[in-house]
């Protein structure tokens, strides 16, 4: 795939699972677990997003020469 294809497909994926993620998150803080409950698990989400930012970096932006 070109590079111009590899960052939108990228951006996309990325931007879906960061949306699920940051969701799940939510829906678990402001049920039953509350916010406390909830905390340990947006610690996680947070640095799962972080990584899926820097491979999304990592594979589809850097430029390799």
């Amino acid at each position: 795939m070109s590079r111009l294809t590899n960052i939108i497909m990228g951006v996309i994926g990325t931007g879906l699972m960061a949306v699920f993620v940051i969701g799940l998150s939510y829906s678990i803080s402001t049920g039953f677990a509350g916010l406390w409950g909830g905390l340990p698990f947006a610690i996680i989400a947070i640095f799962v997003i972080a990584l899926a930012l820097y491979n999304f970096w990592e594979d589809a932006v850097r430029r390799r020469d």
